[in-house]
This record gives structure tokens, C-alpha cells and sequence, in this order.
């Protein structure tokens, strides 16, 4: 995958405590804030995957919804008497 150069500016505690954790790991400074930014951009798209399930759920089960939740219900019930 090709690469972009890019310019940040931190405060100094900060690229300190970024660089020791990059010797640490064994890593490249660059590659440490590449895996940090994938793992906060993969954080926030899952939180506002929740938040659109979260908007969908909201109204609660349609009516054919709770039709086949009931019938799911019956079928493992009757399946669990005949295992009996």
C-alpha cells in the first residue's frame, strides 16, 4: 500500500511517551502512529455502527418480527421436549 508523508505537531511528553513505547514494541515512531490512528478510526466506525443499530432497534420488533421470535420460541420448545 503506498505511503503518504505528513507533518504533526505534539507536545513533548507526548512524542516522549509515543517514542518509548515505539522502542519498546519495536516499531518505527511512524508505524506506532499508523496502528494508534487505525486502531481510533476502527473504534469510532464501530461506535457509530452501534449508534445506527442502536436508531434502528429504537422503535422495537415489527409485528412480523415478534410473529417469527414466537415461532423460533415454539420450535426450540418442542425440540427441547422431544430431546427429553
Amino acid at each position: 500500500m503506498a505511503s503518504s508523508k505528513t507533518a504533526i505537531s505534539l507536545e513533548s511528553p507526548l512524542l516522549d511517551r509515543i517514542d518509548e513505547l515505539a522502542r519498546e514494541l519495536e516499531v518505527s515512531r511512524s508505524r506506532l502512529l499508523a496502528l494508534a490512528a487505525e486502531d481510533f478510526l476502527r473504534k469510532h466506525e464501530n461506535a457509530r455502527m452501534l449508534r445506527q443499530i442502536d436508531l434502528a432497534c429504537a422503535d422495537g420488533p415489527t409485528e412480523e418480527e415478534r410473529k417469527v421470535a414466537q415461532a423460533m420460541r415454539s420450535r426450540h420448545r418442542q425440540r427441547i421436549q422431544r430431546e427429553r
